[in-house]
Order: C-alpha cells, then structure tokens, then sequence
C-alpha cells in the first residue's frame, strides 16, 4: 500500500495522539493505517507500509482486536488472516469507551466499594477520609449508570442531542 503526505500525516499524527491517551505509539499507527484503508490487510502488509517490525505489529493487531475496534477477516484465496478498522465513528468511540470502562471504571469502582466498607469498619479512618471516598464512590456509580443509559441511546437521537450542545438546557432547565 503506497501512502501519501496526508495518509502518513495522519498515521504520525495519530501514533503521537495515541501516547497523550496512554496508547503505545505503533499500536495507535496500526490503527491509523487500518482505518485509511479501502481493503483488508494482512500483518505483513501492515509491517511493509508501516515499516515496522512483523512482531510489533503482530503485537499490536492483539491489542487492537482486543479493544474491539478492528475485526480478522479472510481475502478469498488468500491463507492469511486479514485485518480491518471499525470506520463507523460512533461505533468506534463506543467500543473505546467499553474498553476504558471495562479496563479502568470497573476496577476503580470495586476498589471504592471495598475501601468503603473497610473505612465503615475501621475506626482509624478519620470521618471526612470516609466521606469523601463514599463521595467519590457515588459519584463514579452515578457517572457508570448514566452512561449505560447514554450507551442505549439510539445513534441518531446522540447525534441530535450533540448537535444541540448548550441549547438543550431550554428543555431541562439551567439549574
């Protein structure tokens, strides 16, 4: 796959955004490239355009299906697996989303809970330490519940609801 100053722009690009967001570099690239793509890659044509190492990229194709934001697929007569990006935007950002919950909010959440108990029980804990981790707590199953609902939403109904931004207080209110 040949690629242009804007394609390799925007696969640069996208590597370096991918390390402000905690996202190893070559991971972030693979996705990038993926994502331009018309067609299904194989890792070696991935490797080849990329120039990089058939074992970084193989690395991070693993990483990439694990968050659900490219599938393996087949190219007919062609033995090898195939990879391509989700291009839906919405789809995309909901299953990152998914993926930092699952991997940061579930744990954070269980941690909190436990902490909670432990602090209602242990009367070392001074009272504002307990409340403000109950605080915390409510404040991070408030958040969790409000985007499961939000994760339900019909994708055009969000769309629309986006596009109003501010002016949706008309309808709920400014307080």
């Amino acid at each position: 796959m040949e690629l242009t100053p804007a394609m390799e722009k925007y696969i640069l690009h996208w590597g370096e955004m991918g390390t402000q967001w905690g996202v190893n570099r070559s991971v972030s690239q693979v996705h990038a490239l993926l994502y331009l793509s018309e067609e299904p890659l194989s890792a070696e044509e991935i490797s080849e355009t990329l120039g990089m190492a058939r074992s970084n990229v193989s690395t991070s194709l693993k990483e990439l299906l694990s968050w659900n934001i490219i599938a393996r697929t087949h190219v007919l007569g062609d033995r090898r697996d195939h990879f391509e990006a989700k291009t839906d935007l919405w789809e995309l950002l909901m299953a990152i989303v998914e993926g930092r919950k699952a991997r940061e909010i579930d744990p954070t959440l269980s941690m909190l809970r436990q902490c909670a108990l432990e602090g209602q029980d242990d009367k070392a804990t001074p009272a504002h330490v307990q409340e403000r981790i109950e605080r915390m707590l409510e404040f991070m199953e408030t958040l969790t519940v409000w985007y499961e609902q939000v994760s339900k939403i019909p994708k055009p109904t969000l769309v629309k609801l986006m596009k109003m931004g501010n002016r949706i207080t008309k309808f709920v209110g400014k307080g």
